[in-house]
């Protein structure tokens, strides 16, 4: 029996978090595969409709990862992206997403082992989810009982 593998997808900090990955990469740290990198200028920047457009394509997890809050190179583009996460954990709830499913994490970009370390955390914590099936809206629910 094939075992499932959750397709992730990272929103990762151009100076610090992509840093990391990519050097705990050039150091062989043990990883998951499971990670799709995108490489963005400032968590700040991840506007919350990337993160449902993920979970809409398919993703089993989104992982938001940043500088350290007050290390920004924007100034405080963290702290705009940990003002948004609370919302963005309602909003992705309501919509059907369990909580787990997202994450964020300042990485900086001299913490590679750190980045593999949630890398497999999120991976193994997903596993033990399963899949992410987007459930049908309240709505939908309510049309199908009526018909």
């Amino acid at each position: 029996m094939n075992e499932f593998e959750p397709k992730i997808i990272a929103f990762l900090c151009n100076w610090c978090s992509y840093v990391a990955a990519d050097a705990a990469g050039v150091s062989r740290f043990k990883q998951a595969p499971n990670i799709k990198a995108i490489r963005v200028f400032c968590s700040g920047m991840v506007d919350p409709s990337y993160v449902i457009k993920a979970f809409a394509s398919g993703a089993d997890a989104v992982l938001v990862a940043g500088c350290h809050p007050g290390d920004c190179h924007y100034i405080s583009g963290n702290i705009k992206a940990f003002r948004r996460s609370f919302l963005l954990d309602k909003l992705l709830t309501e919509l059907g997403v369990e909580k787990g499913r997202f994450r964020l994490e300042w990485i900086a970009a001299s913490e590679s082992p750190r980045y593999a370390e949630v890398v497999n955390e999120m991976t193994q914590q997903v596993k033990k989810m399963g899949p992410f099936h987007k459930q049908a809206s309240r709505e939908q629910k309510e049309v199908r009982r009526k018909q």
